[in-house]
C-alpha cells in the first residue's frame, strides 16, 4: 500500500522531513553496547562475520570490510545494555552547530580507534548519539565478489561452478539500527530536525496512527540506503535489532548454515522484506539481541517521496517464513512492566488503544 492509497483521517500527523535540518548526517558509524562477557560477545560476533579490530581489558571493537576502524563497540559492564550509536557528520562546523542541541556536550577529542572529534547527544528516548567528524579511515578488508548468476537468457558462468567457502560471511558494512520508543513522535522529529533524516516509509495502524518510520540519510543526489535508522512505537525505549550488509544471497545462506552449526539461536528468515526489499536473516546474540544479515536493499536519493502503508504481519516479507510471534514479543521483566505503566501515564504517543492494536497484530 503506497502513499497514494486512501488512509483514514489522522488524529496525529505522519513523521515528515524537516525543511531546514541543523545538519545532515552522512553515515552510520558504529553501535555501542555494554556486556558482562566480552569473550562471549566476540565469539558470537566473529561467527556472525565481524572482525575484531582492537581490544583492551574493558572494551572490544569489531569492524566490517569497509574502511572504518570499527562499527561495533562493546564495553564491559555488569548488565547487558544497548547504549546508542555513532553518526558521521560532514564538518567541524556541523559539530559546532550540534553543541547547541539541548543536552549536547562540547566538542570532544575521540579516544577510540580512528580518532577524530565528536559531540555527544542524548535523543528524547535516552539513546546516546555520538556525532563524529575527522575519523581516520583504515585499509578495507578483502572479501569475495558477488557470485555470477546464470539465468535463462544470460549465462555468464560457462564451464564453471559455484563453491562459496563454508565460513562466517564477510560483513561489508553496518547497515542500519532499529529502536523502539515510547515517545515516538518526539523521537522521530528530533532525528529529522537535528540530523536531517528523511522518512522513506511510514507504517500505520488501521486508524491511521503511525507506529514505524524507516528513515534514510539525506545525501542529496547520492543514493542512500532505504533506512539507516528505523523507529518503532513501543512501550519503552529499547533496542530492536541492527543489520549488516553481505555481498549476496549466498552469503546470507552461508551465514545461516554457519550460525546454525555453531548453535546460535535463530530469530527469523530467510526471506525478502517488502519495505526496503532486503533479503534477510535474523539471529540472536547471547543476550537475546537480534542481528540481521541482509543483501540487495533499496537505495533512494533525497528526492524520493515518503510512502505510507498499513502495518500487518503479512506486510513484513514478500516471501519466506512468516514473521514468528517471538520476533516481536517484549521482555516483560518487573522493571519493564513498571516502565510500561509509567509510560502509559506519561507519554502522549502510548495509549491503551494503540497498545491493544499492536497486541492484536503482533501479540
Amino acid at each position: 500500500m503506497t502513499s497514494s492509497t486512501a488512509l483514514p483521517r489522522l488524529a496525529t500527523p505522519q513523521p515528515v522531513r524537516h525543511p531546514s535540518p541543523m545538519v545532515k548526517a552522512q553515515r552510520l558509524a558504529h553501535l555501542i553496547f555494554e556486556r558482562p562477557d566480552l569473550e562471549e560477545a566476540a565469539r558470537f560476533l566473529t561467527d556472525f562475520g565481524l572482525t575484531i579490530s582492537h581490544q583492551d581489558a574493558d572494551t572490544l571493537y569489531l569492524r566490517a570490510a569497509d574502511p572504518t576502524p570499527y562499527c561495533y563497540r562493546v564495553h564491559r559492564a555488569a548488565q547487558a545494555r544497548f547504549l546508542g550509536f555513532g553518526l558521521e557528520v560532514r564538518s567541524e562546523e556541523d559539530l559546532e552547530r550540534l553543541t547547541q542541541v539541548p543536552g549536547a556536550s562540547s566538542i570532544e577529542k575521540i579516544q577510540h580507534p580512528g580518532g577524530g572529534r565528536q559531540v555527544r547527544l542524548i535523543d528524547p528516548s535516552g539513546f546516546v548519539v555520538e556525532a563524529i567528524h575527522g575519523q581516520s579511515p583504515c585499509d578495507p578488508l578483502p572479501h569475495r565478489p558477488a557470485l555470477a548468476l546464470n539465468f535463462d537468457e544470460k549465462q555468464p558462468r560457462i564451464n564453471d561452478t559455484q563453491r562459496p567457502p563454508i565460513a562466517p560471511p564477510e560483513v561489508l558494512k553496518l547497515g542500519h539500527v532499529v529502536i523502539e520508543v515510547a515517545d515516538y513522535q518526539a523521537t522521530c522529529a528530533w532525528y529529522t530536525q537535528h540530523l536531517g533524516f528523511i522518512p522513506s516509509d511510514v507504517q500505520v495502524l488501521p486508524d491511521g496512527s503511525p507506529i514505524v518510520t524507516f528513515m534514510r540519510l539525506d545525501r542529496g543526489d547520492t543514493p542512500a540506503d532505504h533506512h539507516t535508522l528505523a523507529i518503532a512505537q513501543g512501550f519503552m525505549a529499547t533496542y530492536s535489532h541492527s543489520a549488516y550488509e553481505l555481498v549476496d544471497a549466498d552469503a546470507v545462506g552461508m551465514g545461516q548454515r554457519v550460525l546454525q552449526e555453531r548453535s546460535w539461536k535463530h530469530a527469523w528468515g530467510i526471506g525478502r522484506h517488502i519495505l526496503g526489499s532486503q533479503i534477510f536473516d535474523y539471529w540472536q546474540d547471547p543476550w537475546g539481541d537480534k542481528h540481521e544479515h541482509y543483501c540487495d536493499g533499496d537505495v533512494f536519493t533525497a528526492s524520493h517521496p515518503t510512502g505510507v502503508h498499513f502495518v500487518s504481519p503479512e506486510a513484513m516479507a514478500q516471501w519466506g517464513q512468516r514473521m514468528p510471534r517471538s520476533f516481536t514479543k517484549p521482555k516483560l521483566s518487573p522493571s519493564n512492566l513498571l516502565a510500561l505503566l509509567r509510560n502509559l501515564r506519561r507519554s502522549p504517543d502510548l495509549t491503551l488503544h494503540k497498545l491493544k492494536a499492536l497486541m492484536r497484530l503482533f501479540g
